[in-house]
C-alpha cells in the first residue's frame, strides 16, 4: 500500500504527490490523443475512467492546440503557512476534536 504524505507534505504539494500528478498528466495526454483522433467524450470517459466534467474541461483546454496544453503545471498553489505554523497545526490536529471543543 502506498504511503500517504504527511499533512505538511500534502499542503506543500497542492494535495498531490509527484507520482499522482504524473498519473493525472498521463490521463490528460491520453485524452488529448483521443481528441486528436476525433473520439467522443463518452468513449474517453469510459476508457480512462474519469468524470465527464474532467474530459469536458480538458477538451476545452486542448481545443486543437498541442497536447502540452494539458501538461501538469506543478502544484496547484503555494502553502500559506510557514513550516513553524504547520508544526503547530499538526500538533493541534493530533490532539483531536475533543481537545478543541
Amino acid at each position: 500500500m502506498a504511503k500517504l504524505p504527511t499533512f505538511k507534505a500534502w499542503c506543500h504539494t497542492g494535495g498531490l504527490t509527484d507520482e499522482r500528478r504524473a498519473f493525472r498528466e498521463k490521463l490528460r495526454l491520453q485524452a488529448a490523443e483521443r481528441f486528436r483522433q476525433g473520439d467522443e467524450n463518452t468513449g474517453i470517459v469510459h476508457d480512462l475512467r474519469v468524470s465527464v466534467r474532467s474530459v469536458q474541461r480538458w477538451r476545452k483546454t486542448w481545443s486543437g492546440r498541442a497536447p502540452r496544453a494539458l501538461a501538469s503545471k506543478g502544484p496547484a498553489s503555494l502553502p500559506l503557512l510557514s513550516d513553524e505554523l504547520f508544526t503547530v497545526l499538526e500538533r493541534e490536529l493530533a490532539q483531536g476534536t475533543v481537545a478543541h471543543g
